[in-house]
């Protein structure tokens, strides 16, 4: 697999670079002296550490503002001292994260060839060596800071283009800018520092200068640190708050598995996820990236092991109850229960091809999606079951009716039939009087029966959109009627709820109805625009108009669709439904259906 393959590339080139890099500060070790001022050295290192412990976290990496700090360490007690004592100090920093033995390793060698790099291309293009009588020109000083920071930066970018993880240009320029940052930060300092010192005491940098001159350094890493990590966690939170919306919005269609995916990846970069929910037996909902191809079934077993939280950091050292279902190159896992009324109905797994790689902010938030995604499933579950609640008591209903009217029906004619064969050689009148009736009964119920034939029928915006169910209907009443009617769609047209799409026909169809009947209109307009807030159907006629307040009475008493049940259906639909019309001066209705309110929903019950 190329992910696979991507990730050993990656580890080769970062072993190669790690071996270099620790070689160097061995090397090293060997010119170390005893420092003269062992106060202010190790005053420096710790702040050298406070600077690395809480840098500027940029994307899939940090930037300290401690190169100030390295100039120092370099210029008061030498080259060996500053390799040897950044080597460590970062790698001390990294235990303490608890980050990977890979990292642990990589990071304070590609720092130290780092700068031992940009020093010696430094030396080199300058004559006179580059601290010759302690003279520092800015030019000198910029030319190592840049290199500096272009060197670092390059070394970890190798990483990330190899990396199968996606690493955006907009990402890279992100990361560059808090390098630029960084780097003129450091310039400022140390110009500053040299500003304030004489040229003679440069290397005599006592304690207490030291201390005041450095602190507002860590100080300002400390803020900085600090305000870039409460902007993670803002882009972090609104990324959750988008996840839950679409989430929302999607769960009771074919195309939630789909979004989630992707909001999986957005915010975790993971490489396997699968959702496994239980519906009678465990199943799967979806499988996504480097999960294995087995046909192994799930067992409850497994599954009612995962009771909480639970994280596989390295799985060559730690099996997971669901191994088998991920492939052998995803290294760390995180296993989050859904769990509803202490109801386990699911498990959501996400995996990554490197050990130790989340952090407990990305298990904080994969715990949270879980828990979004069992209420989301429990209420689509609730949903389903209540559409099937509904059209059981449908079938229920037409079955009463077909019963209490139909069947009844039959039945009475059949008996009148009956005895109409009985009087019919002794009483023909009486005879022809059942008949009479039977067949009076019978064209009733076939009326009953076209009735529940139509009620069973799907509505025209079911096989069809909107636009086309309005469309043939246009044209069918055309070819009847004589008058003008005329049909114009507006925006771009997208899917609705079926039972939004339903109330607007049947408003649009009563509307004409009522124009044909009672109108006596010589044209009418129908519009249909799609719009970015809402959607509007309008139907205007020439006709005669009517009064509104009369209209409304004469609606209570006549049992039709009318201008009540067509309020009632719009506000059903969380829809507004406008009616302007005066007596001689025609009739307007407007049946307007926010689109916020409907977004998400494709089936009607």
């Amino acid at each position: 697999m190329n992910t696979i393959r991507r990730e050993q590339k990656a580890g080769i080139y970062m072993g190669f670079l790690s071996a270099a890099g620790w070689i160097l500060v061995l090397i090293c070790m060997f010119f170390l002296t005893p420092p003269e001022h062992y106060l202010l050295y190790f005053m420096l290192v710790i702040f050298l550490g406070f600077t690395e412990y809480f840098p500027l976290p940029v994307w899939k990496g940090s930037s300290s503002l401690s190169f100030p700090i390295i100039f120092s360490l370099d210029l008061v007690f030498g080259f060996p001292a500053i390799i040897f004592s950044y080597a460590l100090v970062v790698m001390t920093v990294n235990l303490l994260h608890r980050r990977p033995l890979r990292i642990i390793l990589f990071n304070p060698a590609q720092l130290v060839i780092s700068y031992a790099a940009a020093k010696g291309a430094a030396v080199l293009f300058f004559s006179g060596g580059f601290f010759a009588d302690h003279l520092v020109p800015m030019s000198e000083l910029a030319v190592l800071i840049v290199l500096f920071y272009l060197i670092n930066n390059f070394l970890v970018d190798i990483v990330l283009w190899i990396r199968p993880q996606p690493y955006r240009f907009s990402v890279w320029m992100q990361k560059w800018a808090s390098e630029v940052f960084s780097a003129f930060i450091s310039f400022f300092y140390i110009s500053l520092m040299f500003f304030l010192g004489s040229q003679e005491n440069r290397g005599n940098l006592d304690v207490f200068a030291a201390f005041f001159f450095f602190s507002p350094l860590v100080g300002l890493s400390l803020l900085s640190s600090t305000i870039a990590r409460l902007k993670i966690e803002k882009n972090r939170l609104n990324a959750m708050f988008s996840f839950t919306k679409d989430l929302n919005q999607t769960v009771h269609t074919a195309e939630w598995k789909d979004g989630l995916t992707n909001h999986i990846q957005e915010l975790f970069h993971a490489q396997a996820v699968f959702l496994i929910r239980k519906e009678g037996n465990w199943k799967f909902d979806f499988k996504d990236g480097m999960t294995a191809d087995t046909d192994k079934p799930l067992e409850s077993a497994h599954v009612g092991e995962i009771k909480d939280v639970l994280v596989i950091e390295n799985r060559k050292k730690m099996s997971g109850p669901l191994d088998y279902y991920f492939h052998k190159g995803i290294r760390s896992v995180v296993y989050s229960p859904l769990t509803l009324e202490d109801d386990c109905i699911g498990v959501l797994a996400v995996g990554r091809t490197r050990t130790y790689s989340f952090e407990p902010q990305d298990i904080r938030s994969i715990a949270t999606l879980a828990n979004q995604l069992a209420v989301a499933l429990k209420t689509k579950s609730l949903i389903t079951e209540q559409k099937e609640k509904r059209v059981l008591e449908e079938r229920n209903r037409i079955a009463r009716e077909i019963h209490d009217g139909v069947a009844q029906t039959l039945a009475g004619a059949v008996m009148n039939l009956e005895t109409a064969k009985k009087k019919f050689s002794e009483k023909p009148d009486e005879a022809l009087l059942l008949m009479d009736r039977s067949l009076h009964g019978l064209r009733g119920g076939l009326k009953q029966v076209r009735e529940s034939i139509y009620a069973l029928r799907p509505k025209p915006t079911e096989r069809v959109t909107l636009q086309e169910a309005i469309q043939k209907r246009v044209e069918i009443i055309r070819n009847q009627q004589t008058f003008s009617l005329d049909f114009e769609v507006r925006g771009n047209p997208f899917p609705m709820p079926l039972y939004v799409e339903k109330v607007m026909f049947d408003t649009f169809q009563e509307s004409i109805q009522n124009t044909i009947k009672h109108g006596q209109a010589t044209k009418a307009e129908v519009l249909l625009s799609y719009q970015s807030e809402h959607v509007l159907l309008k139907i205007k006629d020439n006709g005669q108009g009517f009064s509104l307040y009369d209209a409304i009475l004469k609606s209570k008493n006549e049992p039709h669709f009318g201008l009540l049940s067509m309020n009632e259906e719009a506000e059903e639909i969380e829809g507004s439904l406008q009616i302007d019309s005066k007596p001689g001066e025609g009739t307007e209705i407007s049946l307007t259906v926010p689109i916020e309110k409907m977004r998400g929903d494709e089936e009607n019950d």
